[in-house]
Formats: structure tokens, sequence, C-alpha cells
């Protein structure tokens, strides 16, 4: 039996959202993100024929488009519309995979015996626009991949079906660029010995890509074949991630706990980036020796950036920590998750801390959480 995915993407979807509170931005080029020395969130149509696009430097930015309406973000906005366009999909379908804040799958394989994929589809879009005021795309296909693919040439306001016959001859003359995995990197390796398009990829031994990129080869050449297995995955929120550090001996040192807490703070907010999440609460936990515990929380803008969120947890072991007893345990939680796409607040940290955070990202990767800390802190 043919599958039948569903890539769903909500257009621009900060500038979107924002053009909800704002009438007056509809129709002009608008961009979401930070301060002079911010980058770009996210930028509407209008802004993008200047040249404008996401993650590119707000001087650039407005050197292209001098006219553009900047726009602080407002998480606290886009998580409220995020959350209702999953309630209504979640309402619709029997399967749903949250791949980010604004963008779905849906598994509706063996249902076109009964509605018609394509249909069920196309009425979810305009009950969810019709609810949302959110305009959104979406492509029916095999898989997740060409499904992506063709959510990407379909939008803005884009329906668009690929059935299995139509599958190559859809995804031949795209540039290798629209298949999800190719990177800049991959893209100027592959471009010097002449492939640019899909068709030609999908056309080399799957052996000399082994060979050129290494384990990631035989993926690349299934994609440019339209093959990919991958599951649509279950869709389930999760609420927190926490992390605790009992001490071996009752302690009063300060400047250990903190480190304690920075160390801390820096291994969560590393999962959260990692796992696409972006944190609203954050709590702090002691113990001490006599077993009393306490615990102080505050809510803040959602976030999964270190500094800021050790900023928050700092204070929070500030006001806390007031009896002067020794400690036999000290933790941290971060807790009212939502997916989000970005490693850091977008909104108001620079370039230059962006490109600092996805360097130290890359290294824990690779090499495992602890390979690169900050110095003031502890391994736990």
């Amino acid at each position: 039996m043919n599958r039948s995915i569903v890539h769903m993407d909500l257009d621009t979807f900060f500038v979107s959202c924002t053009r909800l509170l704002d009438s007056r931005l509809e129709g002009v080029p608008v961009i979401v993100g930070g301060g002079e020395r911010g980058v770009v969130a996210s930028c509407s149509y209008e802004a993008r024929r200047f040249g404008v696009h996401s993650a590119m430097p707000m001087k650039m930015a407005l050197r292209l488009c001098p006219d553009a309406k900047v726009v602080k973000g407002d998480y606290e906005l886009f998580s409220k519309k995020s959350n209702e366009v999953t309630e209504i999909i979640q309402e619709n379908v029997p399967l749903m995979e949250k791949a980010s804040i604004d963008e779905f799958y849906l598994d509706l394989s063996g249902m076109d015996k009964f509605f018609g994929c394509y249909k069920l589809t196309n009425e979810i879009t305009q009950t969810i626009t019709k609810e949302t005021g959110l305009p959104i795309s979406f492509a029916l296909s095999t898989n997740k991949t060409v499904s992506k693919i063709g959510t990407g040439e379909a939008k803005p306001l884009g329906r668009l079906e690929i059935k299995s016959d139509l599958v190559q001859p859809f995804l031949n003359p795209l540039s290798i660029r629209k298949i999800p995995m190719v990177g800049s990197v991959t893209f100027q390796l592959l471009s010097r010995i002449g492939i640019r398009t899909i068709q030609t990829l999908s056309e080399m031994p799957v052996e000399v890509l082994q060979q050129m990129i290494g384990k990631n080869g035989s993926e690349l050449w299934k994609k440019a074949n339209g093959i990919d297995e991958s599951p649509v995955i279950p869709y389930s929120e999760r609420k927190s991630i926490s992390k605790e550090h009992t001490f071996t001996e009752d302690t009063i040192d300060v400047e250990n706990m903190r480190s304690l807490i920075s160390g801390m703070v820096e291994n969560l907010a590393f999962q959260l980036r990692e796992q696409k999440l972006l944190t609203s609460i954050v709590t702090v936990k002691i113990r001490y020796a006599n077993f009393d515990t306490e615990t102080k929380q505050c809510r803040i803008p959602y976030n999964s950036a270190d500094h800021t969120l050790l900023k928050y947890a700092l204070e929070l072991f500030k006001k806390l920590y007031t009896r002067r007893m020794r400690l036999r345990l000290i933790g941290v939680k971060f807790s009212g998750l939502v997916h989000g796409q970005h490693q850091m607040n977008l909104f108001e940290d620079t370039e230059e801390l962006m490109n600092l955070y996805q360097a130290m990202d890359k290294m824990k990767k690779r090499f495992g959480s602890d390979a690169v800390q900050r110095a003031s802190g502890y391994l736990v």
C-alpha cells in the first residue's frame, strides 16, 4: 500500500502572527528580529524580494530593504497560535508529528477510501485559516521528504499533490538545495563536480556518493530517488526537563553551588536546542541538610540560550538560599516547553553570539555534551 504523507507549513509564521495584531503590516516588507546587531528571525515575502532571509544579520537586511518594518518577536503569541493549529490538526487526523513550531507531518495512509486524503487535508487547512487567521501551505505525497520539498515549491498558500508515478518527474529538475539534508558545504562539494539538479544526483552511483560524503551518501541518494521510509512520529508534548546534584558531603560553599547551577543550566539548555524546544518557566530547587526542601520559579520569555537562562537561575538561587544552612541537594528544572526551531533568542542576541552557540552545539553533538563548557561551569 502506498503511504499518504502530508507536510504542512504555516507561511511566514512569525510575520503572519504579528500581522494579526497590526493590520497596517499587511502588504508591506516586514522583518521579525532583534536590534541592530541581531539577526532576522523571519521576514515577509515582500522583504524576501529584496534578498532578505532568516538568520541574516539585521544590518545587512536593512541595507537590502531599508523601508522594511522591523518588529520584535512575541514568543507568547507564537506559542499560543502554534498550539491552536496543533489542536485543530489533532482533532482531525489519526497520526500527526509536530516537526517544529510551524511545521507538521500527517500520516493519512489508508484513508483515501474513506475521505480522500487531498480533500481531507484541504478542509483542515481551510479550518486552520478560518479559526486562527494564519495562512498555511501543504503537499501530499508518498513520504516525508517529497512532501516537504513539495510544500516548499507550493508556498505561499500552496496546495499540492504528488502521486507516486509523478515523484521523480517532480524532483528531477529541482536544485539539490531543495533536499532537506543538503547544506551549503554539501552543495558546494557536489556542485564542483557538476551535480546541481536532483536528477543528476539520483543517477550517481551510490558508492561514489558514499566515498565523497561518507555514511550520509546512501541516505542522500535515496532522497534524490524519492525514497524515504522514515515514519511519522506520534506527537506528544514533553512537559519539563530537569537535573539535580546530591553532594557527597553537605556544603555551604556558595561559589561551588553557583558553578553547579551553571553546569546544569548549560547541559539542559543544550538538550532544549537539540530537541528544538524552548522553555518559559525556570525552577531552582534546594534541599537543606535537615531535608527541608524549597523551590522557587519564574516565568520568562520563551528561550533556550544558556546565558539568558543562567541569569534567571542564579537570581532564583540568590532569593532561595537565605538560611545559610548546609545543603545536601541542588537542582534546576525547565518547564512550560514548546517546540521552537531556533537555537537561541533571535530577537535580542547578536549575530556573534548566535554563531558561538551554533559552533558549541556542533562540537557537543560530535564529541559529547561535555566537550565544551563555560569557564564557570561544573561537570555534573
